[in-house]
């Protein structure tokens, strides 16, 4: 007869998943040939995410790297996140959603929790609008904070949280 530990939950098949992407990332570092790249943070458990992104001619994203540090969340999220958009267009990626982040990540998190699992969702949304070698543009800044209003899940706001 087999043993509860012969058929683990979708829960334990998650957090599986979720600890082998923070133990084995992909695609962790920095990337020299990079397009794209922005940074982003989550002041509440200090949190931070560097994204660099290369995007061929057909505007695909042909390369996909990152470097933070941070909770198991945010840094497992981010190896899940960049493994997935690979070889996605660029409108593709924009419009990957908060939403279908949180599916690829896997277990129900907590409304601060969910923050920390979107940074690099937010980052990536972020470079996708920032060349690497030009003046960062200050609606780029805008629009992560208005990333912050429309994925709202619950929970104190980046403001509320400092």
């Amino acid at each position: 007869m087999p043993s509860p530990q012969d058929n683990p939950n979708d829960q334990d098949i998650y957090q599986e998943h979720v600890l082998d992407h923070y133990e084995d990332p992909y695609n962790r570092g920095p990337l020299a040939t990079a397009t794209h790249a922005h940074d982003g943070k989550n002041p509440l458990c200090g949190d931070k995410i560097h994204i660099d992104l290369r995007l061929d001619a057909d505007g695909r994203v042909a390369e996909a790297w990152f470097e933070g540090d941070g909770c198991v969340i945010s840094q497992a999220s981010a190896s899940m996140l960049l493994e997935a958009i690979e070889g996605k267009t660029i409108e593709e990626v924009e419009n990957f959603s908060a939403e279908k982040m949180l599916e690829l990540f896997g277990p129900r998190l907590t409304p601060n929790r969910q923050k920390c699992c979107l940074l690099s969702w937010k980052v990536v949304q972020g470079a996708l609008k920032r060349p690497v070698g030009t003046e960062a543009d200050p609606s780029v800044t805008e629009n992560d904070d208005e990333l912050d209003t429309k994925t709202s899940f619950g929970g104190p706001s980046l403001e509320e949280e400092q």
